[in-house]
């Protein structure tokens, strides 16, 4: 690391212990016991401009705050048949870890069809995977290792990728805001796995518009993506889609046991509701938890990220019509409208 951007480090750490003791608390949750490597994050995401950093940690601190984000993971989704629903329409799982000790997350993105649960229930439960993977996941890896392991590999499978994604973009991009800016540079690699034709005509224009160091972390792979996984993880830490070719996303393996890591009867995703409801007994046991209704004020998004959503949904208006399926996009509900 550079002499600058040590001293960049040193500047943002400075400012960060003048803010007030809520903020210093959230903060705590945030780096668990790693904040230099977590001012890193904030750094990298605002290109090292520290009184950008700050202002984006500080908004990060108070966002929440204000939506008790420390607390998320004592307020499980129930009934337990609406989180099993929010599982098969929202497909995401830890499927193993890496040679170097990343965790693997896989998500099925062309086959999520976000249409069992409200949009706050989906977005309830991303946050609470982050808030799992970065203050149990990563630390238990990182205590496995012996070494800081502060980011995950994501394998995305964009298989059954169509048209009727618009439906959900608007969900998609409150999701996105809410990664983009509370949780940095939590990523070390994407993998794009089985894209379709219509994948790669919005890979094509949006590419351009990222910025290079998020290019430089997205591989896309063509064909069996397994050889490829296979240099950087074990076979039995391979996402199910990618084990055999024509896998496809099968649940279940031949002896009955989950096999992908997007079920709900995975052993991750017991762990994680387990964990959950014990939090919430915890919690109850202090001081009694508000149920019901759950929602996050969602931030608004950095513009060059709104700049990508409607190229993307331009895009998929363009393959569309140059495909013959303008019929296919009626009713469509693009942004709420």
């Amino acid at each position: 690391m550079g002499i600058a951007a040590q001293e960049a480090i040193r500047q943002l750490q400075a400012l960060m212990e003048e803010v007030d003791e809520p903020l210093r608390c959230t903060y705590e949750n945030i780096h668990q016991g790693y904040p230099t490597e977590t001012l890193v994050r904030f750094l990298k995401a605002r290109e090292w401009n520290v009184p950008k950093a700050y202002e984006m940690l500080v908004n990060c601190l108070k966002w929440r705050i204000e939506n008790e984000i420390d607390t998320i993971l004592a307020n499980p989704i129930t009934p337990v048949e609406l989180y099993r629903a929010v599982r098969d329409s929202q497909l995401i799982g830890l499927s193993g870890y890496s040679k170097e000790g990343f965790p693997v997350i896989a998500i099925g993105v062309g086959l999520s069809t976000y249409d069992k649960a409200s949009g706050n229930k989906y977005v309830q439960s991303h946050i609470q995977m982050n808030e799992y993977r970065d203050r149990v996941v990563l630390p238990q890896a990182t205590k496995k290792h012996g070494r800081y392991i502060g980011t995950c590999i994501k394998v995305l499978d964009m298989t059954g990728l169509r048209l009727s994604a618009l439906n959900q973009i608007k969900l998609l991009s409150n999701i996105a805001s809410v990664d983009d800016l509370n949780y940095p540079e939590k990523t070390e690699t994407y993998y794009i796995v089985n894209p379709p034709r219509i994948f790669s005509a919005c890979w094509k224009v949006v590419k351009p518009l990222l910025q290079e160091r998020t290019r430089r972390k997205i591989q896309v792979l063509h064909g069996c993506p397994r050889d490829e996984l296979l240099k950087i993880m074990d076979y039995s830490s391979l996402p199910h889609f990618c084990r055999k070719e024509g896998s496809g996303s099968s649940w279940r393996s031949e002896n009955g046991v989950a096999d992908s890591c997007f079920s709900f009867d995975h052993p991750f995703h017991q762990q994680l509701y387990n964990f959950m409801k014990e939090q919430a007994l915890l919690m109850e046991s202090v001081a009694p938890i508000k149920h019901g209704s759950f929602q996050v004020a969602i931030p608004d998004p950095d513009p060059e990220d709104v700049k990508i959503t409607r190229t993307i949904e331009s895009t998929f208006h363009m393959f569309g019509n140059q495909n013959g399926l303008v019929g296919s996009l009626n009713g469509l509900k693009v942004n709420g409208n």
